[in-house]
């Protein structure tokens, strides 16, 4: 790993939200950081393609461009370059896009200083962990949040979770992999999709370590609507209202039935 300070590029249309968040990082960064500001995503994409950058902050909401769309175009020639949106557009309306082009992770604007908080420490642990890995970014799929595991993060369906536990958001894909139509998910609660062993598991080790870090990374169960079962590759993050965003994919093997 380098000792090397890190560059982020942070793009927002609103110029004083832009440098609030290139300040905030600068100042609050346990890591050595330089930052750079862009208004237009156009121009950023410019940068992105002609600089060396460790990690994008986006805002998702764009003239020229949605967040979304910058990725996009900044993957062609920059595929692991860690990203991340930075935005006031719920994660339930943008969850499918952000899964589908690879988005790092995803901090909600709402919430004052905490979500300023909250970004500086994912931008630490999103290029920390791009280091780490020989500027291979991603995350580990043995739940260690280090390393790399590419098939890991390569994720199927998201949904997301509201703060009484209940499905909120459920994409077609996420129902797809566990039988159910997602409307019939909504509303429900999030154990529905996983044996009671696995709940139990989820509960004691996989809450506390997203409540600590923001995120969590690596395997578990899932169980499907005909009872069988199958294991899964998942990240759960949560956002600065206290939703959880949770993405997951089938790790490859045939499901077994629940009573197996």
């Amino acid at each position: 790993m380098t000792d090397d300070p890190f560059r982020v590029l942070c793009v927002d249309d609103e110029p004083g939200l832009a440098a609030l968040v290139g300040t905030y990082l600068e100042r609050g960064c346990g890591l050595d950081c330089e930052t750079a500001v862009e208004t237009d995503a156009n121009a950023a994409l410019d940068r992105i393609r002609a600089e060396a950058f460790d990690c994008v902050v986006a805002d998702y909401d764009m003239p020229a461009r949605t967040g979304v769309q910058l990725l996009s175009a900044a993957r062609e020639t920059r595929p692991e370059l860690p990203f991340l949106l930075f935005s006031g557009t719920g994660p339930d309306e943008i969850a499918a896009e952000m899964v589908r082009v690879g988005v790092t992770d995803y901090v909600g604007k709402r919430g004052g200083s905490e979500a300023y908080t909250a970004l500086v420490r994912r931008v630490e642990h999103a290029v920390d962990a791009d280091r780490n890995a020989g500027d291979d970014g991603g995350f580990d799929g043995d739940g260690t949040e280090a390393g790399v595991d590419r098939e890991a993060i390569s994720f199927d369906g998201v949904c997301t979770v509201a703060p009484d536990g209940t499905f909120e958001y459920v994409g077609r894909e996420y129902g797809d992999l566990y039988g159910y139509d997602p409307d019939d998910l909504v509303g429900e609660r999030w154990q529905r999709l996983h044996p009671a062993e696995e709940v139990e598991h989820i509960r004691t080790d996989v809450l506390p370590a997203v409540m600590e870090s923001d995120r969590w990374t690596g395997r578990s169960i899932g169980l499907r609507a005909d009872g069988s079962t199958f294991p899964e590759s998942k990240m759960v993050s949560t956002t600065s209202d206290g939703r959880l965003l949770i993405s997951v994919s089938e790790r490859g093997g045939s499901g077994v039935t629940a009573d197996d």
